[in-house]
């Protein structure tokens, strides 16, 4: 594995295969009841990628499930709130993502055959999106669509 040091003296490690950390993105996070049974479902029903899941037995402390079409989703396990911090603002059930991806009826037809629950078929909008939406075994509504975001105003 290639170690890089950054200035700041944080050290990154990059596969054994060449590959460079990824550029910055936002990876939202969210707590379930049951993270193992979540990580399963995200993996079997949409696709995601198992990067990987710090915990014992059935308390995961921190996973890193990646979107083969870029950024993720970290999670872990429900815990009580230490001493001194602010509450986790939101329980298991709570979230809500939107996942670019080039097919959206490719995974509207892997999550069909895994049993997920859909909550939206498959549809055109009139931004120029296709899409579906879904339910996890938390309650978390996850839409995934091909619109990629509108284009960015120049920087000039």
């Amino acid at each position: 594995m290639d170690t890089e040091t950054t200035d700041t003296g944080a050290t990154s490690t990059a596969a054994a295969s060449g590959g460079a950390a990824p550029a910055p993105q936002v990876w939202p996070s969210l707590r379930a009841a049951d993270a193992r049974a979540l990580i399963r479902h995200l993996v079997e029903a949409f696709g995601f990628e198992e990067v990987v899941a710090y915990g014992e037995g059935d308390f995961v402390t921190h996973a890193e499930l990646a979107w083969p079409e870029g950024g993720g989703v970290m999670l872990g396990s429900e815990r009580p709130t230490p001493e001194g911090s602010a509450p986790w603002p939101g329980g298991p059930g709570s979230f809500t993502a939107y996942v670019v991806t080039a097919d959206p009826d490719a995974v509207h037809a892997r999550a069909v055959a895994a049993g997920a629950r859909i909550t939206a078929a498959p549809a055109d909008t009139d931004y120029g999106s296709r899409g579906f939406a879904a339910a996890d075994p938390e309650g978390n509504h996850w839409h995934f669509g091909n619109y990629p975001g509108a284009p960015r105003p120049s920087a000039g």
